[in-house]
């Protein structure tokens, strides 16, 4: 059984598609274990507490320093046992000592088809509105893993999803969560659970 840990920010739409697929039996062999949020008043939290999921806010504004609130995020997904730490819409940039502590076992939802628009500075409705000017025909998401840069670790699933002449950056956000986001993140997650992956070369393929 894969332990999760999933970290949010805000309402949490992608865990709730996470616990969706646990509930519908489209991700198998996983339990989530505890839904932490670096916000106190993340809807996410209540999400969780909704469907009996432990729910833990750690905050840096509780901590003199960041390294005490990194030592503090660390110290509790250690306590855990987390297999998989799930970054669902969580703005907190993860520092090396837990991309370390957990190599080859956090994974990011990025809402653009990696590598474009992505990297510092992209994040949320950025994203979309970085699209809209540049004015592309096909954005999408992808679900990678992290490692210590930003969105380089290696790609694990993409989605594509076509921009429509009179999108906003919302209504373009809501299509991408809807189409791309939602569906390969519990995707992703199940292959994991059921060792359906191998990465070579820094390049992840399903194994047949």
């Amino acid at each position: 059984m894969l332990r999760i840990a999933v970290l949010v920010s805000g309402g949490g739409t992608n865990l709730q598609a996470i616990i969706d697929g646990v509930e519908q039996g489209k991700i198998t062999n996983t339990e989530i274990c505890c839904v932490i949020s670096n916000n106190p008043g993340a809807y996410a939290l209540k999400r969780a507490e909704k469907h009996k999921i432990e729910g833990v806010c750690i905050s840096p504004a509780d901590y003199r320093t960041r390294e005490e609130f990194h030592d503090a995020l660390l110290n509790k997904l250690l306590d855990l046992q987390v297999d998989l730490i799930v970054l669902a819409g969580c703005l907190v940039v993860i520092p090396p000592s837990i991309v370390r502590a957990f190599p080859g076992k956090i994974i990011n939802v990025h809402p653009a088809l990696i590598p474009s628009f992505c990297g510092t500075g992209y994040y949320g409705l950025k994203v979309h509105e970085a699209v809209l000017k540049r004015g592309v025909k096909v954005t999408g998401a992808t679900v990678h893993f992290v490692d210590e840069g930003t969105d380089t670790g290696p790609i694990i699933l993409q989605k594509a999803v076509e921009v429509e002449d009179d999108d906003t950056p919302e209504i373009l956000q809501k299509r991408v969560m809807e189409q791309a986001e939602w569906v390969i993140m519990p995707r992703a997650i199940d292959l994991i659970a059921n060792d359906r992956l191998v990465i070579a070369d820094g390049v992840v393929k399903q194994k047949k």
